[in-house]
C-alpha cells in the first residue's frame, strides 16, 4: 500500500473520532435548547431565525373567546366566593357580644323584620 495513503487513513481514523464526538454534541445542544425554549413558552424559530406560530382557524378564534369570557365568570364568581368566606370567618371568630350588639345596630328584630 501507497505510506501517502496509509498516512491519510491513519490521519483520518485518529480524527474521526473527536469529529462524531463534536457532531453528538452540535446535535444534543440543540435538542436541549429546544426543549427549554418549548418548556418555558418561548416560540419555535424556522432556519432564518424567525418565530414559528401556530395556524389558528376560526374554529380556534370561537374556542378561545368562549374560554376567555368563561375564565372572567369564573373568576367573578371566585371573587365573590371569597367576600362571602371573609364574611362568615368574621362572624365565626367574632365575640358572640359583639355579633349581637352589631346585629342590634341594624335594627332586625328577632322576628326577623325591620
Amino acid at each position: 500500500m501507497d505510506p501517502d495513503l496509509l498516512q491519510i487513513l491513519t490521519f483520518v481514523g485518529n480524527i474521526l473520532p473527536y469529529v462524531a464526538i463534536i457532531v453528538a454534541l452540535g446535535v444534543g445542544g440543540s435538542f436541549l435548547n429546544t426543549w427549554i425554549r418549548i418548556r418555558n413558552g418561548y416560540p419555535l424559530q424556522n432556519s432564518w431565525g424567525m418565530p414559528l406560530h401556530p395556524k389558528s382557524d376560526g374554529e380556534t378564534v370561537e374556542r378561545i373567546r368562549l374560554l376567555t369570557s368563561e375564565n372572567a365568570q369564573l373568576r367573578a364568581e371566585v371573587g365573590s366566593m371569597k367576600d362571602r368566606l371573609e364574611t362568615l370567618e368574621r362572624i365565626a371568630t367574632d365575640q358572640p357580644s359583639r355579633l349581637a350588639r352589631d346585629i342590634d345596630a341594624l335594627g332586625i328584630d328577632k322576628g326577623g323584620n325591620a
